[in-house]
């Protein structure tokens, strides 16, 4: 299959499949831009991002944050929004606690960040020690509650954090031993501190999450013996199309149409950063093999911002359901292309964009 993109952006295909056997084709356009230091409406960045083929993490996979997702989800029914970057402090003056803010339209999400502090353990209770104060901390799942409880010398006994097993702060077991100088996470709920290494405390970072985190991990559908006999390879019929979404829950949002006003609160050395979505429209024209075509929009449902590099990146899908296979599909239009293309291509005959390349020799 030939795919023409003419976004000016990156663009790729994939095919998909539902739990129903059906196969999707699937083309994905990402467009990077830069982030406005003036507040108005995001402008396309001169080094467009390509596609991430396969996931990405902040260290080794498995045992450290995902940074960014492969961009082929077959669909997503919200939009993410995903943020990387980092807690600065206002006006760059040291400070032990800040808080900060994330908004996409009329969507927030706000948490604080804390100074490096550690667990204490006194014959009253384990508590936390006084926060160190910073300028700038990374915002991470890395350093976000959760984590592992290993020390117990009876595996059986081990626990891990399910909603961020890579985090820190989390203890099963209240051992002096085990728990005393240990770090406390880098963020925390406003209301509601992280006090006790046992605790039920909402991991909070803006990344994506893993996988087999809770509770993406339980939309993955069941894998048993049952599906290796009957279904494989195909999805299980628990199978919800949820998981395909790397944000967590509260960092999903209605697709948006585009011109959605954004702001960044202490994420950016200035304190505040506003802009505006750019409102774009992405047309993905698929053309059937015996004969015409369908035209559908792109939906909007990534928006990933990367606060520390001054850039975000906007994710556009679009998906045809196959009857039999890809070959019902020769060629995708991403993008639009001028009427005279059209008119050549419906009357067989190549079209050139200019006089140049009329008369440049073929194969040059």
């Amino acid at each position: 299959m030939e795919l023409i993109n003419a976004t000016g952006m990156a663009a790729g295909y994939t095919l998909g499949m539902e739990p129903s056997g059906r196969e999707l084709l699937v083309v994905v356009v990402k467009g990077t831009f830069h982030l406005p230091p003036d507040g108005g409406a995001a402008r396309r960045h001169e080094l467009q991002q390509p596609l991430i083929m396969a996931d990405t993490f902040t260290g080794a996979p498995g045992l450290s944050a995902p940074y960014g997702e492969v961009d082929f989800a077959p669909h997503k029914n919200r939009c993410d929004i995903l943020l990387q970057g980092s807690a600065h402090a206002p006006g760059g003056v040291p400070a032990t606690r800040v808080p900060v803010g994330i908004r996409v339209g009329g969507w927030t999400k706000t948490f604080a960040v804390v100074g490096a502090r550690h667990w204490q353990s006194r014959l009253a209770g384990v508590s936390a020690s006084a926060p160190a104060p910073f300028v700038v901390r990374s915002v991470s799942y890395d350093n976000a509650f959760g984590g592992m409880d290993v020390h117990h010398p009876d595996p059986a006994r081990h626990a891990a954090f399910d909603a961020n097993p890579i985090g820190r702060g989390f203890h099963r077991h209240l051992n002096s031993e085990w728990v005393d100088g240990s770090p406390l996470p880098d963020t925390e709920e406003l209301e509601r501190p992280v006090e006790a290494p046992d605790g039920a405390y909402r991991p909070m970072a803006l990344g994506p999450v893993g996988r087999g985190w809770a509770p993406r991990r339980r939309y993955a559908g069941t894998y048993d013996q049952d599906w290796v006999d009957n279904t494989f390879p195909f999805l299980p019929a628990d199978f919800d199309g949820r998981y395909y979404q790397a944000a967590p829950p509260d960092q999903q949002i209605a697709c948006p149409a585009g011109g959605e006003p954004v702001a960044l609160v202490n994420l950016t050395p200035a304190g505040r950063t506003s802009f505006l979505l750019p409102a774009l429209t992405v047309p993905v024209a698929f053309f059937r093999r015996r004969a015409g075509h369908d035209v559908v929009a792109a939906t909007l449902d990534t928006i990933a911002i990367h606060a520390d590099q001054g850039w975000l990146t906007l994710t556009w899908r679009a998906s045809r359901v196959l009857r039999r296979d890809i070959f019902e599909v020769p060629q995708v239009l991403a993008g639009r292309m001028p009427r005279g293309w059209w008119r050549a291509r419906t009357m067989g005959k190549t079209w050139y964009p200019s006089l140049a390349a009329l008369a440049r020799p073929t194969g040059e």
